[in-house]
């Protein structure tokens, strides 16, 4: 083999292994389980949270997604969306210390939500979506440890705290961040969303829905961004592969001159 073409090999090489690893890093970004939208108000009510459960493996399926919701700082008037192909089963438990709203006293939370029967194969995700009616108001964020169950028996436990300002974990948790209200926002219904009337209600609902509806644009733009970095970072390092194979090249037909 001619020093040329030696050169361009192992030129090449470098530079394909130097893309791959970006692209993997890419991979394993968007692996995780997550939870949509990224934040909601705090006190927010009558909204919807949808879990994106990707499968990971090449040779099995995912067959049980389990999502376990904090019972420090419960999630009152929790729903299940009917998904297709799926049994879902909500669990409750009784709260150490009920909680007032509008509507009575609440004395009981769901505290895990577990989805049987379905398949998500190789290549897939799945969303799982949860309606509430009113999020807690006295925390920053929420955590939703989740157990995922492959066909082969194989459980992976997203169950991980991220701390701040610390690297990702390998299996992080599903978060939720909740922000504060904006300066002048009257304060969230605290019903769950079932026994509300008047125009209180009404506002309080749309404003919301607005709130809900520019986080997740945020989230998106977020993701988007994200996404366009990676290709972008994809692409220089592909270049500057070309350039080096270049220069390589010139300086061998420089030495044999």
């Amino acid at each position: 083999m001619s020093p040329i073409s030696t050169t361009l090999r192992r030129t090449g090489t470098v530079a394909a292994l130097a893309t791959a690893g970006v692209l993997a890093a890419a991979g394993a970004a968007f692996a995780h389980v997550t939870v949509h939208p990224e934040s909601y108000a705090k006190g927010a009510t009558d909204g919807l949270l949808s879990f994106r459960v990707p499968n990971e493996e090449d040779t099995a399926s995912t067959t049980k997604v389990q999502i376990f919701l904090p019972t420090d700082h419960p999630v009152l008037g929790v729903l299940v969306t009917p998904q297709a192909g799926w049994t879902a089963k909500a669990t409750t438990v009784k709260l150490k210390k009920p909680i007032k709203t509008d509507d009575g006293t609440i004395t009981d939370a769901v505290s895990e939500i577990t989805w049987t029967g379905g398949r998500i194969r190789h290549g897939e995700f799945q969303d799982f979506q949860v309606a509430f009616g009113q999020l807690p108001d006295d925390t920053d964020q929420l955590t939703f440890k989740t157990l995922q169950t492959y066909s082969d028996g194989n459980v992976v436990r997203w169950i991980e705290r991220t701390q701040k300002g610390a690297e990702e974990p390998e299996s992080p948790a599903p978060v939720l961040t909740l922000t504060a209200k904006g300066a002048g926002e009257e304060p969230a219904s605290a019903g769950t969303g079932t026994g509300a009337s008047g125009s209180d209600s009404s506002s309080s609902s749309d404003s919301s829905s607005s709130s809900s509806a520019a986080e997740e644009t945020a989230a998106s733009d977020s993701s988007d961004s994200t996404a366009r970095t990676l290709g972008t970072a994809g692409l220089i390092v592909g270049v500057l592969g070309l350039v080096a194979a270049a220069f390589a090249l010139v300086r061998v037909r420089n030495a044999r001159s």
